[in-house]
């Protein structure tokens, strides 16, 4: 993707903040009256003193004082009234930018979290996007408010003295040469530090999530050191950052005190020659002063404006990048799904798979009939959740198609989609949220009834006896409650969605045997009713289910009934002795 300017690539946000507009301008121009009060009490001070040299009145004189004072007040209500303008804006386009992120991840499809690491996006959404809000509250506002001032502020001083304005500006004049070589070196350092720092993040989290692992492996002290480390390499840069803007800082403080000096000289002399009074080279030097601020500052709004631009980039990074699987510009519906689930020549491989690699799914055909359960078995390796996946459309088929109903899912919305098929995975997620809310969060509108019947089946009435029965709050991801009861509440969660289609990555793998033969004997009464898709990864679930298809080489190489398949197919004999061995092995280790 072609790189964009510093300007253009800040603009892209605007945007995002068009109801914050009217307000942000309004507060730059309170920014800008504050200066133009700053910059006119050094007329009045000249005044003053010239007043002084021709014996002016007392009154006079009070008046003089009193209009200095005027403007000063007025200065210190300017700020303030940028303040109130600009603070409260800010961070509601803060507070939009967020939403807008999460919904487009919410949207993006699992190819996309599958490369992209937790701690990358969670940066985005975090740091990068307060660095925004802090940039067009603070930064944009005094930037244009200070390159305003400096304008005018050159042009008072030419109405002053063209000699002494015209050394100013020369001396100055390297400062604009500095900002410009700053900008692009400070750009690639200002995004390897935003880059670090999203990759400390994912460190921290994946230390934190796996601390079980870490800790069973005693392996705390070497994560501790890999992480010291990678927060050594931020620090480097962050110092690196610091340096780069320090030295600027010196540039824009030291030059326009050069400045200042030489005029101060010539000056004078201007004065010895009858050429300037001293209550205009007064006014003149005071204004010097009144510009050190805005001129000083660029050196940091600089920084902060380009840390803003990598910002950006970053957001944008993810924004635009392509849903691929989206929903149809006319999408079909289903009034009363029946459940009829078809895979016709299904082929899918990832995205970045050798190109030299067969499919991982090369021409799928199954037919699974309404209410008809059908377990799903193969070596491992063979396929079998990525075909399952492709039911709900987590990934999308790369050759064939996928239809329920008679109907093609990518004709349907993801949303009725996904309401007509539910999935539960070998990989219980939870949420940090009650056990009420895990389990009904496919279909939130379940009665009570329900909740409990989905609780009976998935033999998860353990959720009664927690200190605040279904109302208890789990802790993240569910890790507060042992690896058979996440798996029986992620369960409960697909029962009670009451799709005509559910769909089960060995969802039993954690369980006990008694407990499996519970909830198996439990999902017969649902699976009459309900078309099912089971990866089978023990025989007793392959027995659960009225057929079997043996996926071998990506495609479905036997189906039919497992007495039939395990008297007629080598193959399938040999898949189900290997699921025999691990059942047992797993039985020993309960």
């Amino acid at each position: 993707m072609k790189k964009l300017g510093t300007v253009r690539t800040l603009l892209r946000i605007f945007p995002y903040a068009k109801k914050a507009l009217p307000r942000i301008v309004l507060g730059t121009i309170a920014a800008i009256s504050g200066h133009m009060f700053a910059l006119a009490i050094p007329e009045f001070l000249g005044n003053l003193i010239d007043s002084i040299a021709v014996n002016a009145t007392f009154d006079a004189l009070l008046l003089a004082v009193f209009a200095v004072l005027g403007m000063g007040l007025l200065e210190s209500v300017m700020v303030l009234l940028r303040r109130w303008l600009v603070l409260t804006p800010g961070t509601h386009v803060e507070a939009g930018l967020r939403r807008t992120l999460y919904a487009k991840l919410q949207d993006l499809e699992v190819a996309f979290h599958d490369k992209w690491p937790s701690g990358q996006l969670l940066s985005r959404a975090s740091s990068d996007l307060s660095m925004i809000r802090r940039w067009l509250s603070f930064g944009l506002v005094l930037l244009v408010a200070n390159m305003f001032t400096i304008v005018v502020g050159f042009l008072v001083l030419y109405s002053y003295n063209w000699i002494l304005a015209t050394i100013f500006f020369v001396v100055m004049s390297p400062l604009w040469v500095l900002g410009f070589k700053f900008e692009k070196e400070y750009h690639a350092t200002a995004r390897m530090s935003q880059d670090q720092a999203g990759d400390l993040a994912t460190s921290v989290e994946e230390s934190v999530h796996g601390i079980r692992v870490i800790k069973s492996f005693g392996r705390g002290s070497f994560m501790t050191e890999k992480f010291a480390n990678d927060a050594l390499k931020l620090r480097g840069t962050e110092l690196k950052k610091a340096k780069m803007v320090s030295r600027l800082w010196f540039y824009f403080s030291t030059i326009p005190d050069i400045a200042l000096g030489l005029c101060l000289l010539v000056g004078v002399w201007q004065i010895v020659q009858g050429d300037l009074t001293i209550g205009a080279l007064s006014s003149f030097i005071l204004i010097t002063r009144v510009l050190h601020w805005p001129i000083d500052s660029i050196g940091f709004l600089l920084s902060m404006t380009i840390d803003a631009r990598t910002a950006v980039e970053r957001f944008f990074e993810v924004i635009d990048t392509k849903v691929d699987i989206s929903d149809p510009e006319q999408p079909k519906s289903i009034a009363e799904p029946k459940g009829h689930l078809v895979f016709e020549n299904v082929s899918f491989r990832y995205a970045d798979a050798p190109k030299e690699q067969r499919d991982l799914i090369d021409g799928v055909n199954l037919d699974i009939q309404p209410g008809e359960s059908v377990a799903l078995i193969g070596i491992t390796g063979s396929g079998k959740t990525s075909l399952t996946a492709l039911a709900t459309r987590l990934y999308e088929v790369t050759g064939g198609s996928v239809k329920l109903d008679g109907v093609d899912i990518r004709d349907l919305s993801r949303e009725e989609l996904r309401s007509h098929i539910a999935m539960a995975f070998e990989d219980s997620t939870l949420f940090s949220d009650t056990i009420r809310n895990n389990v009904l969060l496919g279909r939130p509108e379940s009665t009570e009834e329900d909740l409990a019947q989905a609780l009976e089946i998935a033999q998860a009435s353990f959720a009664y006896d927690l200190p605040d029965g279904l109302d208890t709050k789990i802790g993240e991801e569910g890790l507060s409650l042992s690896g058979g009861q996440r798996q029986r509440i992620a369960l409960a969660r697909a029962v009670a969605a009451k799709p005509a289609v559910l769909v089960l990555d060995d969802p039993l793998s954690a369980l006990d045997v008694d407990t499996e033969a519970m909830v198996e004997d439990a999902l017969r009464t649902v699976l009459k009713a309900t078309t099912a898709l089971i990866v089978a990864h023990r025989p007793s679930t392959v027995q659960l289910a009225d057929k079997v298809a043996l996926l071998q080489d990506g495609k479905i190489t036997a189906f039919g009934k497992h007495s039939d398949l395990l008297a007629s197919n080598e193959h399938y004999r040999y898949v189900i002795s290997s699921l025999d061995a691990a059942g047992k092995m797993i039985e020993v280790n309960n």
